[in-house]
């Protein structure tokens, strides 16, 4: 037996039961062309989804994956009208470009970035107004303890 570098190992062909190339390019062509309407009306109502995409530099990208939720939603009722109606590109176009349609699905991204940049602020602001009112609680249940037990009140509180 021989020892074999990483380079060698990766150079060597898979064996078993891998798929073609060619399948691969044919069922991805086969694909985009059945699904171009859906791509081209996917892509004008999630622009503002996509770009926070690009655009979020957060490890995991929470607010871009909030705002592509949301628009997925809204998206959702003009995607299967349009399968429903079989419309090619320019329906697509067409029903993507009803400023109804437009305006309801960039508001729900709107609307999913925009509590996914708040909630952050939120939590912690919530989490301080508790602690703050625990500090209350035990700082006057300290200063009953001291009236009650004649112990002088401590240094600093």
């Amino acid at each position: 037996m021989t020892a074999e570098t990483g380079s060698q190992v990766a150079a060597k062909p898979a064996r078993g039961r891998a798929v073609p190339g060619w399948l691969l390019g044919l069922a991805c062509g086969a694909a985009v062309t059945l699904a171009t309407p859906s791509a081209v009306m996917a892509g004008l109502l999630l622009a503002p989804g996509l770009m926070a995409l690009v655009l979020d530099r957060e490890p995991g990208r929470p607010a871009a994956r909030a705002a592509l939720m949301c628009g997925a939603a809204a998206a959702a009722v003009p995607v299967l009208g349009l399968w429903q109606s079989g419309l090619g590109v320019a329906g697509a176009v067409t029903a993507a470009s009803d400023p109804e349609v437009l305006a309801g699905c960039w508001a729900a991204q709107a609307a999913g970035w925009l509590v996914a940049q708040l909630t952050p602020l939120l939590v912690r602001l919530g989490l301080d107004a508790a602690a703050a009112a625990t500090a209350v609680r035990l700082r006057a249940e300290r200063a009953r303890y001291e009236s009650e037990w004649g112990i002088p009140p401590a240094e600093g509180g």
